[in-house]
């Protein structure tokens, strides 16, 4: 018999009469009792969670004793002996008549212990429903519980503590890997200084931090969110604990994971997955002093970088290629003998306070003038807004600062010292900044109105005119040798795609910025007018869901536009194909259903301009690293005025398949034109199918005809692509994005919803739908051709290449 075999059943022999009598699940250890790493666990009264030992790998070694979701597949919440895993199937958990907690090996080393010890006598181990492992005695108080000592998992009731004499009483810290549970490099925990905050930490470095402000945290992602209702404990503004507070009937869980992300999952209804909420960082502003020193991050504008007021970047050629690193430096300097003055910055995220004085008992005026005084404080601010009496000052470089939101003109606000120089400069450009965008819009249409020179446009004027709509515009021009050198000379390699502007090719950049370089084709379908548009409209919209653009290159005849590169490809590349479909499964798909449609939402409603796509399409939805969609390609889209509601063109331009009726026989285009798009791509996004070439099965003419009548029939769910999952999607959302799409494909656009109001239905479960209307089953051929469907395909023909 082998060795270990046979001390493995000795050892199970002699705990035989103490250990647990079930043969899978008991509800409590007593004291004297021991759980073995036999297939034993012990188990949450609504067999929620279970207790036991597990291996991270497929092997059966190593061996850590930990807490778990039963449902499938298990999620890890907590692990014991983290640091000394168990070699073999041979640990053993055993209560003390003193309620301490030990795990030993089979040889007698104790590898994890509470290190809890009382005199009460009859202590009892059970596992809670809240996943919470609590030793109580008879009277049921509280001798130890695992909540107040997490490991990578925050759980509701659970609290992040902070005590101001006990800094990180308990921190979050990551797993080592997806398969290593052992201590991490990442941690995530409360830290009280001039500012309360929660930080993350990569080993002593600052990688993310979100500040508590007015008893809230501004920018912090989980805004928005009915299930999650976190709460806080402070006194005097400091940051005590931060916690959700105990709810059954919503399992959610926030864990530091081993890439150094803070996320958030909520299981679905069903139970039968986690559904992500939230990742902080959520995007390149959230990365600690992404824009270095005295720099500030615009997540909204192009390049999101750029120095405070009163500064300059310490190296011009870094910022060209994207490196913000080395920051900013002073620009003047300041003058303590003369008057210097302050600034004021709303809506950002506080500087770090790694250098700060903290007065509660001076006025915010007062704070202002005792910041004057001291030729080394740099910025002051109230750091708890509603408290008269609070002053926070700055010394030395300022770290950290991020716009919070498109609209600035609620939170916090941070007074930035600066030269009277500056100080004069500041209140000719305010006088100057209402007229600015007004003059540029004129400016651009006159570009496309206005020949040079009395209507001989050569390219020299054209040129010039893109540089100076570039400059107004303050985007960055990049020169055809940087061009060049990042896709090694336009080769294959590096060649992403194709559409009707020309090609798209991968860039590196020598401050290792990866970018996607858009090349205008000498035949292109595409012109001018349709470059300087996307140059126009995209450098103005700014949302997490649009494609943003980093810059241009007009050099001779090539003409090119630099964007944010988007690992992940177009949505058409997954969700057309039976393989790759497989990595979008229904969360992830719905997900990228609600990115669409809000980025559509803020180019119809929210954005300074009105803009009407024009071609919503999947191919033009790109996907990041995240899998998170941006929309793209606006090119061919137009801009509305604040009254305006529709109207009409003799040049059909777009895709057929996805163009509305009105817009594809009779040239009327509109916000609603937009809505038909995204009904067929969500249903594209449902069914896997494509919309255009629509195969012949059982007689559907196209993917509108097979979703009306199946919804007609109560069959819908017959819709969805076979690649998923019966266990693995959420039936409600998918029976309401299939109605909701055939509201938006519906045939009248004065019965398609608005954009506001397919978000506010797609995302409630408990909004009233609408009835579709039968939608208009038509089909583009080619022109010498009738509409016939030949061995199950149909031919669909463009009037405009894309």
């Amino acid at each position: 018999m082998d060795h270990h075999l046979a001390i493995k059943i000795l050892f199970a022999a002699l705990y035989l009469s103490t250990n647990l009598k079930q043969s899978n699940g008991a509800a409590t250890l007593s004291a004297g009792q021991s759980l073995v790493d036999d297939g034993h666990v012990l188990t949450s009264p609504s067999q929620i969670f279970e207790l036991g030992f597990f291996s991270p790998r497929s092997s059966s070694t190593p061996r850590f004793l930990g807490i778990w979701y039963t449902a499938t597949p298990h999620v890890v919440v907590w692990v014991a002996n983290r640091q000394h895993p168990l070699i073999a199937l041979n640990g053993v958990l055993s209560l003390s008549k003193n309620a301490n907690l030990t795990l030993t090996s089979a040889q007698g080393t104790t590898l994890w212990s509470s290190n809890s010890s009382t005199q009460l006598s009859n202590p009892l181990l059970h596992l809670t429903d809240y996943g919470n492992l609590v030793i109580e005695d008879n009277s049921k108080i509280l001798l130890w519980q695992s909540f107040d000592n997490p490991s990578d998992t925050l759980l509701p009731g659970m609290k992040l503590l902070q005590e101001t004499e006990t800094p990180n009483v308990n921190v979050l810290t990551s797993w080592k890997s997806d398969n290593d549970p052992s201590l991490g490099e990442f941690s995530f925990g409360i830290v009280n200084g001039g500012l309360s905050q929660i930080i993350t930490m990569k080993g002593k470095e600052r990688r993310y931090r979100a500040i508590y402000w007015d008893g809230h945290f501004p920018g912090f992602p989980d805004s928005v969110d009915a299930t999650w209702n976190a709460e806080v404990s402070s006194t005097g503004g400091k940051l005590l604990s931060f916690f959700q507070p105990l709810k059954k009937s919503v399992h959610t869980r926030l864990i530091m994971n081993s890439s150094g992300s803070f996320q958030r999952f909520v299981m679905d209804e069903r139970g039968a997955g986690w559904i992500p909420m939230i990742t902080s960082p959520r995007d390149s502003c959230d990365n600690y002093g992404w824009c270095g020193v005295n720099g500030v991050c615009r997540i909204y504008k192009t390049p999101e970088c750029e120095c405070l007021r009163g500064f300059k970047p310490k190296s011009d050629k870094e910022w060209r290629l994207f490196d913000w690193r080395s920051g900013c430096s002073r620009n003047p300097p300041l003058d303590c003998q003369k008057e210097d003055g302050f600034l004021k910055i709303q809506g950002v995220k506080f500087p770090d306070s790694l250098s700060f004085q903290l007065n509660t008992s001076m006025s915010i005026e007062e704070c202002r003038d005792q910041c004057l005084k001291n030729c080394n404080c740099t910025a002051y601010a109230d750091p708890y807004f509603r408290n008269e009496t609070n002053c926070l000052m700055w010394f030395g470089d300022l770290i950290d600062i991020r716009e919070q939101a498109v609209d600035t003109r609620d939170g916090p606000s941070v007074y930035i010292r600066v030269a009277a120089t500056e100080l004069d400069l500041a209140k000719k450009a305010k006088g100057s900044a209402k007229t600015k965008f007004i003059l540029i819009a004129v400016f651009t249409t006159m570009l496309v109105l206005v020949s040079c020179l009395g209507g001989l446009l050569t390219w020299r004027c054209r040129k010039q005119g893109y540089r100076k709509a570039s400059e107004e515009l303050e985007l960055p021009l990049f020169d055809l040798a940087t061009i060049v050198a990042a896709t090694n000379n336009f080769s294959g390699e590096n060649m992403l795609g194709e559409g009707g502007f020309g090609p798209v090719y991968k860039g590196n950049l020598s401050a290792g910025k990866v970018v996607a370089v858009k090349r205008m084709s000498r035949y292109s379908g595409q012109g001018d007018e349709e470059f300087k548009n996307e140059i126009i409209l995209i450098s103005n919209l700014q949302h997490r869901n649009l494609v943003r653009i980093l810059g241009c290159c007009i050099e001779g005849e090539e003409k090119m536009l630099v964007y944010e590169y988007m690992l992940n490809k177009s949505l058409d590349y997954y969700i057309f194909d039976q393989e790759r479909g497989l990595l979008l499964d229904w969360s992830k798909r719905f997900e990228i259903i609600m990115g669409i449609a809000r980025g559509l939402m803020y180019l119809h409603h929210d954005s300074r301009l009105k803009i009407i796509h024009r071609d919503l399409k999947t191919s033009n939805i790109l996907l990041d690293e995240s899998l998170n969609a941006k929309i793209s390609d606006f090119g061919i889209a137009r801009m509305f005025g604040g009254d305006q509601t529709a109207a009409r063109t003799k040049r059909v331009v777009g895709t057929y398949g996805y163009m509305a009726p009105e817009y594809a026989f009779d040239g009327k285009f509109s916000m609603k034109s937009d809505v038909f798009s995204m009904g067929v791509v969500i249903l594209e996004i449902v069914s896997g199918k494509r919309n255009r070439g629509f195969k012949c099965a059982l007689g559907y003419q196209n993917l509108l005809e097979q979703a009306w009548l199946l919804w007609k029939e109560n069959r819908e769910l017959e819709l969805m692509d076979p690649c998923y999952n019966k266990s693995s999607y959420v039936e409600w959302q998918v029976r309401r994005c299939i109605q909701v799409g055939l509201l938006c494909v519906q045939n009248a656009a004065e019965e398609r919803p608005m954009m506001p109001s397919v978000v506010l239905m797609l995302s409630s479960e408990d909004t009233v739908l609408p009835q579709p209307k039968r939608p208009v089953f038509f089909m583009q051929s080619e022109p010498s051709n009738e509409n016939k469907c030949n061995s199950c395909t149909v031919t669909i023909s463009e009037v405009q290449g894309r």
